[in-house]
């Protein structure tokens, strides 16, 4: 296999091979994902059940509130995995600026759901207002609320990496977080997808 910059600059040991963070947490995403599976099933029951009121109540949303959370989600993202990368190295002052960065970018998510909600209620986009609404208020909260625990997630790694807690052989914890808000971030896609860009 030609060595690549990539990997000169982050050699592999036969320890690489190990499944990434800890156990329980990829059963926790596992029981995430298919909670969000019987989510989508309610959605898409929904919309064949009213697809005339789905069509003509997704334009209503706060689209361009959709696409900034997006780019905080897939930002925050990006930064953990900058901070995994940096404990890799042990490179634990640039692992603390990308861990707090992740964190700040991170807490733009409640803050535009927060004004998005402003913005729905302004606009008569209330739960209950009809079947369309009332799906994406229960699998948009109820993402926002996994979000926000990756979020206190997110602040004790901050802590964590501050203490110097991980280092090459020690990253279970770090791995762990960026896997989880990675996750995240594919509900959140998927739901941009289905309510905002309504495909």
């Amino acid at each position: 296999m030609p060595l690549t910059a990539a990997a000169i600059a982050e050699p592999r040991s036969i320890a690489d091979d190990r499944v990434p963070g800890y156990t329980g947490m990829w059963v926790g995403i596992t029981a995430e994902l298919f909670e969000f599976t019987v989510f989508f099933v309610v959605y898409f029951a929904a919309r064949w059940s009213y697809p005339a009121v789905f069509r003509a109540s997704a334009p209503k949303l706060w689209t361009l509130g959709g696409l900034l959370i997006t780019l905080v989600m897939l930002s925050s993202g990006y930064l953990l995995l900058r901070t995994v990368q940096a404990a890799r190295r042990d490179d634990q002052r640039a692992a603390r600026v990308w861990i707090s960065a992740a964190f700040v970018v991170a807490l733009g998510y409640p803050l535009l759901k927060y004004l998005e909600i402003q913005w729905n209620f302004s606009h008569g986009v209330v739960a209950g207002g009809n079947a369309f609404f009332s799906v994406y208020y229960y699998l948009t909260i109820n993402h926002l609320v996994h979000s926000a625990w990756g979020i206190l997630g997110m602040a004790w790694v901050l802590l964590r990496v501050w203490q110097g807690a991980y280092r090459p052989g020690q990253l279970k914890g770090v791995e762990s977080m960026a896997i989880y808000w990675h996750a995240t971030d594919l509900v959140w896609l998927m739901l941009f997808s289905l309510f905002y860009a309504f495909v």
